[in-house]
């Protein structure tokens, strides 16, 4: 790893990020929508949806990782089908939820409420007994399900209409599926072919069905290579491609929603700081938990006005460093947190707002220095996601 970047001798921004749209167009509100469509009565758990669908019995719901809406927008070229999708009369732009980052991101899809009521705050989470566990593990480090224990949308539609989920079959029954996306049943599908013939087969099984197909290959590149290179265009279009096919394949009158989880951001590796070898950041902190974009200190007792000050001075500009109370009050993770939530985040929050990151090897993977394109601030180009819909002739 390089040397972290010089410290920033200035004060915390002048200003609060804005945060994402919760109510009024998140990623949140994609699937009560799509329930509402189908029927399926969600008013007394999830409220009236603010999203408007066309009217359909079968839906398929494709969510590709880490496809943001400014690079969609960016690259017409490369994806000629999405950008005439995203122009048409349903299409629009949703932010995502905070931290922009998958297991966060797809309980929120999963259950139709933001961070802050569902409790996936963070990729790393201090749960009672200050066990920091990894949401992402494999196999789970904790039982998911009782970390997120409220009703997914899936379950709930499986009481009254056909559910498939498609995706790899290492997922199947596997952490945060069953915390998140848990519900119907699982179509085990490796390759782009695959899920197409799967996908097309669950959208025929009943007069009613919704059917969730999970595309992760842009976002696993963009972290290995990041998302302004070559190889990332060329997967762009390759996912283009794949969905026109889709859509194609199913039955007349079939909706097809295409969104993302999150954008991503390429960080240079002049621009990280490690917790671990950086004294102004380590000193007084007892472990940082969240997202590498989105970190949460844990101090230790009496440490947290030094460490306010110590990150504020270090990170400068490039992150809004704060105290927990002041972040959850600005809403962030949403408009409502039950105090079991609260306990999980640190007791201060760095959230980047452009290209930099902070992480802590002692207790973050040290292959985590070598991920080019990131994602989990709040920045545009991650906050920001499609919500694609095709109607099928």
């Amino acid at each position: 790893m390089t040397s972290a970047p010089e410290p920033r001798q200035r004060p915390v921004l002048a200003a609060a990020p804005e945060v994402p749209a919760y109510d009024v167009g998140s990623l949140a509100e994609v699937m009560p929508a799509v329930l509402h469509v189908l029927g399926v009565a969600t008013a007394d758990a999830l409220g009236v949806p603010s999203l408007s669908l066309p009217p359909s019995q079968r839906v398929v719901v494709v969510l590709v990782d880490g496809l943001g809406l400014g690079a969609l927008r960016d690259h017409p070229d490369e994806a000629p089908y999405l950008t005439e999708v995203l122009a048409g009369p349903h299409s629009r732009g949703l932010t995502t939820v905070f931290p922009s980052t998958t297991p966060i991101a797809l309980t929120s899809l999963g259950t139709g409420l933001a961070p802050s009521e569902h409790g996936v705050t963070g990729l790393y989470l201090r749960l009672a007994g200050d066990q920091v566990v990894n949401t992402l593990a494999s196999p789970a480090e904790t039982d998911l399900r009782i970390l997120q224990p409220y009703p997914t949308v899936f379950e709930r539609a499986a009481q009254v209409l056909t559910v498939t989920r498609v995706g790899p079959a290492a997922f199947d029954g596997k952490g945060l599926t069953e915390a998140a996306l848990r519900g119907g049943d699982y179509a085990a599908a490796e390759t782009p072919a695959d899920r197409i013939i799967a996908t097309a087969a669950a959208v025929r099984r009943g007069e009613r069905s919704l059917t969730y197909v999970y595309w992760g290959d842009l976002d696993a590149l963009g972290h290995r290579l990041g998302c302004e290179t070559e190889a990332w265009r060329i997967e762009l279009a390759r996912v283009d491609r794949w969905v026109e096919a889709l859509v194609e394949a199913l039955p007349p009158g079939t909706t097809v929603l295409v969104t993302s989880d999150h954008g991503m951001v390429d960080i240079p590796a002049t621009h990280r700081w490690d917790v671990a070898i950086t004294d102004a950041l380590r000193d007084g902190v007892d472990v940082v938990t969240g997202d590498l974009r989105g970190a949460q200190l844990h101090t230790r007792p009496g440490a947290t006005e030094d460490v306010l000050t110590a990150w504020q001075e270090t990170l400068g500009e490039h992150f809004w460093v704060v105290a927990r109370d002041e972040a959850v009050a600005h809403g962030v993770y949403g408009p409502r947190m039950p105090a079991h939530v609260r306990s999980r985040l640190g007791d201060l929050l760095a959230l980047a707002v452009d290209d930099h990151a902070v992480l802590d090897t002692r207790t973050m993977p040290a292959r985590f220095l070598a991920i080019v394109g990131m994602h989990g601030g709040l920045s545009a180009a991650e906050v920001g996601i499609p919500l694609l819909v095709a109607v099928r002739d």
